[in-house]
């Protein structure tokens, strides 16, 4: 059974008939350019028979786009600088990707493992396409890896217990079952009961302190939400790994129910995008053959244009380019979740920030305080004299080099919870 895959760095592998067991070596730490080398044997077991597994229903399924064009902004600002391109709304040429994925859940039926809920990722591909179909999968395998031997962190969903190669444009990655929900299905299930309750009016029995109570839950609630999320990506940049995909659906949650607050564990998915910061220093970390450096190309071309030109300079765009992403996450959570169903979306807040306010967080909240469907998210926001709006700033700051670090993110006084 042939794994489409070169483990980063791999000084050995070895397979078994119903088990297929990885092994390698890590030699080094790596520390701001300074490497010691440090023996440590890594093992991981992929379960690779059908037979042991059980598929349930179809969750979902979901694709990727390509941008097959780009031209800059047009409005003689230079903003070529900015993460993840701020005008690439603008004018570019955007495709259907030709990778598609699928979600199954299901269960592991034989083995130590017997009973283990699971997730099914079927990847598959179109004619023409199978190079980004290998290393797609490749870069599941591989990252799954390299975060099963490092030290856990409950915050990140990247444990694979089982790889199937089927046919040739068909695989399937099982995946440990932590929940079913995402950040954005949170989001939209919260809203839509909004626009139920507004609805209902005063048919609905509300007694004189549940609507605060709702309100100071769902507070809570996201405030956790955004602190665990947090928390994994600066697991990931403490270990000199960029996610590069921050997004709500990129955060897989194992309950929605706000009253469950407390049990609630937020984890990254989406590792396979992630980016090795360690590939500046030294070209052996490229992560998989083939090379697959060229998916960070662009990362490191905006950072060329915002005068990053050494390795530390890189990485420190690199840090900050997750960093904006993660501020308009953490936009998305502050305000979907407080607003009725079609009032405000990840495309029109997004828009809304970069392009009519160009990042000036404070005339967009002089904006939506006029606005009494978005009051709520304001007041939110609001909580120690405007530390959410203080903190949303520093995130989206047009300047990389003063976005402050993840832990930064963590420390700060809106994120301690200390209003709620």
């Amino acid at each position: 059974m042939p794994l489409l895959l070169l483990m980063p760095p791999a000084d050995s592998l070895c397979f078994s008939s119903s088990r297929t067991r990885l092994c390698f070596f890590r030699k080094f730490n790596f520390n701001l350019g300074r490497r010691q080398r440090v023996a440590r044997e890594c093992k991981a077991s992929f379960i690779t028979t059908p037979d042991s597994f059980e598929v349930g229903r179809l969750i979902g399924s979901y694709g990727f786009m390509n941008v097959t064009s780009y031209s800059g902004s047009q409005s003689g600002i230079d903003i070529d600088y900015l993460p993840a391109d701020v005008g690439r709304l603008r004018a570019q040429d955007v495709g259907e990707g030709s990778v598609k994925i699928r979600l199954y859940e299901g269960r592991i039926t034989q083995g130590p493992l017997r009973g283990t809920p699971v997730i099914f990722k079927v990847t598959f591909h179109f004619i023409g396409s199978l190079i980004y179909f290998k290393l797609f999968i490749s870069l599941n395998l591989a990252y799954s890896m390299y975060y099963q031997c490092s030290i856990v962190c409950k915050n990140l969903y990247s444990l694979i217990v089982g790889h199937l190669y089927i046919i040739c444009c068909l695989q399937w990655l099982a995946f440990e079952k932590h929940g079913k929900y995402t950040a954005a299905d949170y989001a939209k299930v919260t809203s839509e009961k909004m626009s139920k309750d507004r609805d209902l009016g005063e048919q609905k029995l509300w007694n004189p302190f549940e609507k605060d109570e709702t309100i100071k839950r769902r507070r809570y609630f996201i405030t956790k939400l955004l602190q665990d999320t947090f928390r994994g990506l600066a697991y990931m940049h403490d270990r000199d790994r960029l996610h590069q995909s921050l997004g709500p659906a990129s955060v897989v949650l194992n309950t929605i129910v706000e009253k469950d607050a407390a049990y609630l564990v937020p984890r990254l998915r989406d590792l396979a995008f992630s980016v090795d910061i360690r590939t500046l220093w030294h070209s052996r970390y490229s992560e998989i053959e083939g090379d697959s450096r060229t998916l960070s190309e662009g990362l490191w071309r905006r950072a060329r244009s915002a005068g990053a030109f050494t390795p530390m300079d890189k990485r420190a765009f690199g840090i900050a380019d997750d960093i904006y992403e993660a501020g308009l996450l953490f936009a998305f959570i502050a305000f979907i979740p407080f607003c009725e169903a079609g009032v405000m979306d990840s495309l029109s807040l997004r828009r809304l920030l970069e392009n009519t306010f160009q990042l000036d967080v404070q005339a967009m909240r002089e904006y939506c305080s006029a606005d009494d469907r978005l009051l709520e998210a304001v007041k939110f926001l609001d909580l120690g004299n405007g530390a959410g709006w203080e903190l949303l700033q520093a995130m989206l700051n047009r300047d990389f080099r003063q976005r402050p670090i993840a832990e930064a993110v963590l420390n700060h006084r809106f994120m301690a919870g200390a209003f709620l």
